[in-house]
């Protein structure tokens, strides 16, 4: 499962600078004559819900499609790269895998979480931090005391 999953990253092609006229079917129309496309994905505008393409036909602006074969992505991207489609030039690459999203923290410092505090930071007096430096501390002044 994880090779089809890493063929399938090889295969599928990043196509930003779309105009707004560009639909999946023109987009096949323009990468088919590379290879078989075995997906065109147009991620829909902010706000709209994903499961259905707008109403208005507005997306974000770029696109992925899928090959069958990562030669038949290259031949897309040293063709199409820098070429315009619809009046627009576009910008098309190798895409990249999606990253993972940090479990129930998003944006936030893991640290910023009451769970991971609770389970990872230990109260202040039992980790040694300030009490066991202060009594370091007067233990070193008391040697030195001492010593004169």
């Amino acid at each position: 499962m994880a090779n089809i999953d890493a063929n399938k990253a090889k295969s599928t092609v990043f196509i930003g600078g779309l105009a707004q006229s560009v639909d999946e079917n023109g987009l096949l129309q323009a990468f088919a004559p590379f290879g078989d496309v075995m997906e065109v994905q147009i991620p829909p505008a902010a706000g709209t819900n994903g499961d259905q393409p707008p109403a208005d036909g507005k997306h974000r602006g770029f696109a992925f499609v899928t090959f069958g074969t990562p030669a038949d992505a290259q031949d897309a991207i040293d063709n199409m790269d820098m070429n315009e489609l619809a009046g627009k030039v576009l910008k098309v690459s190798l895409a990249k895998p999606q990253r993972a999203p940090v479990q129930g923290a998003g944006n936030r410092a893991i640290w910023e979480t009451e769970e991971w505090l609770t389970t990872n930071v230990k109260p202040l007096a039992e980790s040694g931090g300030i009490a066991s430096k202060s009594h370091t501390d007067k233990t070193k002044a008391t040697e030195d005391s001492m010593e004169e």
